[in-house]
């Protein structure tokens, strides 16, 4: 069992809702994306994209996601390495951002559930019709996708260094190519 496979065991494990899981894979995709661009190891970072929410379910509050979901993680013997990117995605955690992989966790995690937002609104539903400007133009719009915090997918591209026009179109182009397994 690869260790892709193995996370995605625990995925299924603790988390029952289908949009969590979809979003999931949306961060694990970009992850597995961004880990090429930039010379990581695409297999771990997939893996962390895919488990960075794996507890919200269980421990759907500030005081113990993720803190809480890293403590199973240790328990099935995941390394530090993951952990703490894990750890650093949540602000509060006080878990700072250190390595690429981790400010691309951040960067990559608001973006992600943005994006679907924008392809659910498009008459075709499909993340192919979403355009960078107008991405760009419903972030202004506070009422659409409001649980969705702009600051974070603005401060995520500023702390991966690219402009924000930039990183929405990587990610996105990242996310199309799971959007048969989004029905997107």
């Amino acid at each position: 069992m690869t260790e892709y496979e193995k996370a995605l065991s625990i995925v299924h494990e603790f988390v029952k809702n289908e949009n969590l899981r979809k979003h999931m894979y949306c961060v694990s995709e970009a992850m597995r994306q961004y880990a090429g661009k930039y010379g990581g190891d695409e297999e771990k970072w997939a893996v962390v994209g895919l488990l960075h929410d794996f507890d919200w379910e269980i421990h759907p509050s500030a005081e113990e996601h993720p803190v809480k979901g890293s403590e199973i993680l240790k328990e099935r013997r995941y390394d530090d390495e993951i952990i703490r990117a894990i750890l650093s995605h949540a602000d509060y955690t006080g878990v700072t951002r250190d390595s690429q992989m981790e400010k691309t966790l951040f960067a990559v995690d608001e973006l992600c559930g943005f994006l679907v937002a924008c392809a659910l609104v498009q008459p075709s539903k499909k993340l192919e019709d979403v355009k960078v400007e107008s991405v760009i133009k419903k972030m202004k719009k506070k009422e659409f996708a409001r649980n969705v915090n702009r600051d974070d997918i603005i401060n995520g591209a500023a702390g991966l260094g690219v402009p924000l026009e930039e990183h929405i179109e990587f990610t996105s182009n990242a996310l199309k190519a799971i959007a048969d397994k989004l029905g997107l």
